[in-house]
């Protein structure tokens, strides 16, 4: 029964839909905080494991592929794929405690060494990803600085104007940025896997344990933009820098100099995402770099 809010049609069609695809009688859906990009509910059976289910007008079948190359090429622990259609992602549920304490930091920590020691012959990826709806195109390219400026800033730069989000002040403060990277940024030894979007809601922690990173953006780049992903959130700190720093090592300069560049990166994302929200965060990264 509607309760008059439009709820309980939507959970009505999961139940009916993930009860067809999986072949068991699902019983119950409760929707979940999925972050911005469709709706994600919990299902419950009577006779196996719950499972989650992302549900969207457009297709899932990036996001599904990414966690299967997850799955298939790296330790870091995700979630299992069990069935992918146009609309409709169904995947294992990771249930967790939501506590982010110092000891999940420093697993967290662990476990994104890890993936940054996954590499390629080149910056990219073997097909195009996403960034929350956002189509990322990843072109092999021999050069860091000139993917992430040709493949990343600049793109995501003109959406934003386009779509109205970006004033031209910024926009033209951005494309500055862009024609300075090689001054400021440095190539990696080696391409690294990176999450792409790397931060606590995409974490399941359970007793300071990571039991699931969610929601990739996956590429190879370089190892620096993902730091300034987790850097940027003040639940995360120097325990995650300390232990990650056992297993991997950080540039000089890296603190001091580039990680703004990559802030202001996440920053033009939000903007282009959330709209002028994310503005004054973007100018503060831009003022920091002199911009």
């Amino acid at each position: 029964m509607d309760d008059g809010t439009g709820t309980e049609r939507p959970k009505a069609t999961v139940l009916q839909r993930v009860s067809s695809v999986l072949d068991a009688d699902a019983h119950d859906a409760t929707e979940l905080d999925g972050g911005e990009v469709g709706s994600v509910y919990r299902v419950s059976f009577s006779d196996r494991p719950d499972v989650a289910v992302k549900v969207d007008d457009s297709p899932l079948g990036i996001e599904a592929a990414m966690l299967q190359y997850l799955d298939r090429s790296t330790p870091l622990p995700v979630p299992a794929v069990l069935h992918v259609e146009p609309e409709l992602l169904v995947m294992s549920f990771i249930g967790g405690d939501d506590r982010f304490c110092e000891r999940a930091e420093r697993d967290l920590a662990r476990h994104i060494a890890s993936l940054h020691a996954v590499s390629a012959e080149a910056f990219g990826f073997p097909f195009d990803t996403l960034s929350g709806p956002f189509s990322q195109p990843n072109p092999w390219t021999d050069s860091w600085v000139d993917f992430f400026r040709e493949r990343r800033l600049l793109p995501f730069a003109r959406a934003a104007r386009n779509a109205g989000v970006l004033p031209a002040t910024e926009f033209d403060r951005v494309q500055q940025l862009a024609d300075t990277l090689d001054t400021r940024l440095v190539e990696p030894a080696t391409p690294s896997l990176l999450h792409g979007d790397i931060y606590p809601g995409n974490v399941v922690v359970a007793d300071g344990t990571v039991r699931a990173v969610l929601d990739p953006a996956i590429y190879f780049g370089h190892a620096e933009l993902d730091l300034a992903y987790v850097s940027r959130l003040e639940s995360i700190g120097d325990a995650f820098f300390d232990e990650y720093c056992r297993h991997r090592d950080i540039s000089a300069g890296y603190f001091e100099k580039r990680r703004d560049v990559y802030v202001a990166f996440h920053a033009l994302e939000n903007v282009r995402f959330f709209g002028d929200d994310g503005l004054p965060r973007l100018e503060s990264a831009l003022d920091r770099l002199g911009l």
